[in-house]
């Protein structure tokens, strides 16, 4: 009779500690568990990385990009057991943002996250040579469009119950690369459009930040030769240039609750490039 005790109480020791650690796994792995959210620019890049991230933290995800490759993103999401889907559209058009809004809304039936990371870079040209047509661009995506998304996202995740929104910058919404006078102005100012937004809608349970990335290995350096590339791993003192997936983590971290008292400020991840 012994042996069957202390083998039942091995047993029960077993499933208490299985117990346990199904537990622990599903806190840490599913920190958006039952979460909505919206990531532009998400068919590559940091936007891509984040979706991954989001859905294996158990969100729904909506794919958006102007680029159909966002499917691809959605397929690999799929592929892994996360549920996603993908909406075309241009970010630059406030008229997009409100569709996506809406079809986001009437796919999983609310918004509680939005990550407004679709940008463009431009041209390095002088102030004085810099197309207005390029201006209107660069601005259109990088500011007018984190803008319109906010319009829309805003209500739909206080209809939600609150929720967070996490808007793409730079570390030149910080200081200035030189020749870049677009893009220099877009991301100042999507720092600034989140502040204003996070102090208007604070205490109505929506939390406003804005990240800062350095310079990271994703196809938007892809124009740059080694040597260039090499230039610019200079003036990170870590060494290195960064990985998408290395954003994504702090954007995971302020979309959840975990980030629960974050709201109006600028997070820099930037391998050391602003300290200097």
């Amino acid at each position: 009779m012994s042996g069957l005790w202390h083998k039942a109480k091995q047993q029960e020791t077993f499933e208490d500690e299985s117990c346990s650690i199904n537990t622990l796994k599903k806190y840490i792995m599913n920190i958006l568990n039952g979460k909505v959210a919206i990531i532009t620019g998400a068919a590559s890049g940091i936007g891509k990385a984040t979706a991954l991230l989001f859905a294996k933290e158990g969100a729904k995800v909506v794919v958006s990009d102007i680029s159909e490759k966002g499917n691809d993103t959605v397929s690999e999401i799929i592929k892994a057991g996360g549920e996603a889907i993908f909406i075309k559209a241009d970010t630059a058009k406030v008229e997009e943002n409100e569709k996506l809004v809406q079809q986001t809304v009437a796919q999983y039936g609310a918004l509680h996250i939005a990550f407004n990371n679709a940008g463009v870079a431009s041209p390095p040209m002088d102030t004085t040579e810099f197309s207005v047509e390029e201006w209107n661009k660069v601005i259109g995506i990088n500011l007018s469009g984190v803008f319109f998304g906010l319009k829309y996202q805003i209500p739909a995740i206080i209809a939600a119950g609150g929720g967070s929104i996490i808007n793409t910058a730079s570390i030149m919404g910080a200081v200035a690369q030189l020749n870049q006078v677009a893009y220099n102005t877009s991301k100042h100012g999507v720092i600034g459009l989140t502040k204003s937004a996070a102090l208007e809608f604070s205490s109505k349970k929506v939390r406003i930040n804005a990240v800062g990335p350095g310079f990271i290995n994703t196809p938007i350096l892809d124009f740059l030769s080694e040597d260039e590339k090499n230039a610019l791993i200079e003036k990170h003192p870590i060494g290195r240039l960064g990985e998408a997936e290395e954003v994504a983590e702090i954007v995971l971290w302020l979309a959840s609750d975990k980030a629960s008292f974050a709201t109006g400020t600028y997070y820099p991840i930037d391998g050391g490039y602003l300290a200097q």
